[in-house]
């Protein structure tokens, strides 16, 4: 019996060593391993503008603000484990614990699934605090136009944000728009075909059944609850939705101890597998540019907005659009931003350089401000993603990059049926 748990021991140590030694593992902490679902960073420093450069111009895009839980499948998929396995008597303390959390998730959330919380309306209101002090001459009597998804919570951070931009400057006109009429920018994959294909096909799935099955330790299960009898999959499926769970925490204001549930390494190969649904479905890789192509018509509106303003025909100093993750990783995808493009047949590499935590955390948002130089009046396209710099061109390191430049950039990233 010894020599049996010595050698049960030195196997899962065999295996243990295999996984560190994995060239493709990551090793990210805790917050970051929420992935999409992490609170909205702070930038680092506040954003300064050259005083040789005047604001002329500026289009967002954002994503909605933290929100509770889209919907309560995963609390409930996981409450019904963890029930049968109290009724059983195999649960164990842990077990329980995660119980409690899931009680508390509920009655926290009761009536408010998918909504934006207090989190999320505070995210929205400081960015746009942000926004008009880094851009102030473009909110000085101006008129604005803001644009959402249908979805409630993407109304609300619009509101958020625009409320607080009334209340900076209360001279500000300000012409907000949601429904379905905007679906074609803001929830792009709702009726193109190609992309329902390509979300039908056989490809993708492939691709991430094999990551799932790789990264879905059943010692989750085990920890939580006990001896248990599982179902084939039964044991992954329910370590996902612990993974959901956890991860989902911090944007309703839980705060939780990821470790009492998950290891670290746990925790990275589950955020690894949501990370490259992510990957997979919205952005671009070798399988499809369908994902990626869903912006096209965006990209697009941008590129003419700013060109209205170049010409002087824009009614509009400021244009604010509220979507989704969805709307963003496809498009800053096509632009081909650091960060958010990676092209590779070695799909187990994605996690090292395509990150769901930087490309789409909650109020995630992309800023891009036109800027006359005030002694050439030359004028320069600067990009933000999430309140940060980023070079516009693969390969360059420019900040400001000159209007005619950006624009034939922007328009060599759009399909080639759309260029013009």
């Amino acid at each position: 019996m010894v020599r049996q748990i010595i050698f049960s021991l030195l196997a899962v140590a065999s295996v243990l060593s295999v996984r560190a030694a994995d060239p493709t593992s990551t090793r990210y902490n805790a917050v970051q391993c929420q992935g999409s679902a992490m609170p909205y960073p702070d930038p680092a420093m506040p954003r300064v503008i050259p005083d040789s450069l005047t604001p002329v111009f500026l289009n967002h895009v954002g994503r909605h603000g933290a929100r509770f839980y889209s919907s309560s499948k995963f609390t409930t998929a996981t409450l019904r484990m963890l029930d049968r396995a109290d009724s059983l008597r195999t649960i164990t303390p842990v077990g329980k614990e995660l119980k409690a959390l899931c009680r508390r998730i509920i009655n926290v959330t009761a009536g408010r699934w998918g909504a934006l919380d207090s989190l999320g309306m505070a995210e929205q209101r400081a960015i746009a605090s942000r926004t008009f002090t880094a851009f102030r001459p473009l909110f000085s009597g101006t008129k604005i136009s803001a644009i959402s998804s249908y979805v409630p919570r993407c109304i609300a951070s619009m509101d958020e944000f625009t409320h607080q931009l009334a209340r900076l400057d209360n001279k500000i006109e300000i012409y907000t728009s949601s429904g379905r009429q905007n679906n074609s920018l803001m929830r792009p994959w709702t009726d193109d075909v190609e992309y329902k294909d390509f979300m039908a096909s056989d490809g993708w799935h492939k691709v991430y059944d094999e990551w799932f099955d790789k990264n879905t330790s059943p010692a989750i299960a085990a920890r939580l609850l006990g001896a248990m009898p599982l179902a084939e999959g039964e044991d992954k499926d329910f370590a996902m939705n612990v993974y959901k769970i956890v991860a989902g925490c911090a944007s309703i204001g839980i705060s939780v101890d990821a470790s009492k549930f998950l290891t670290s390494e746990e925790y990275n190969s589950l955020w690894s597998i949501e990370n490259l649904h992510h990957y997979l479905t919205h952005s671009a890789s070798t399988l499809s540019q369908a994902p990626m192509d869903l912006a096209a018509r965006l990209l697009l509106n941008l590129i003419d907005t700013f060109q209205q303003a170049v010409d002087g025909n824009s009614t509009y100093s400021v244009m604010l659009r509220f979507g989704h993750a969805e709307t963003l990783m496809p498009l800053l995808a096509i632009m081909r931003l650091k960060g958010c493009y990676y092209m590779t047949n070695y799909f187990d590499t994605v996690g090292q350089h395509w990150m769901d935590f930087h490309v789409v955390p909650m109020a995630a948002n992309l800023q891009m401000s036109l800027l006359r130089s005030k002694t050439s009046g030359t004028l320069y396209l600067r990009v933000d993603l999430n309140e940060n710099p980023v070079p516009l061109i693969p390969g360059r390191q420019e900040i400001y990059t000159p209007w005619p430049q950006a624009r034939e950039y922007l328009n060599r990233c759009l399909p080639l049926i759309m260029q013009e």
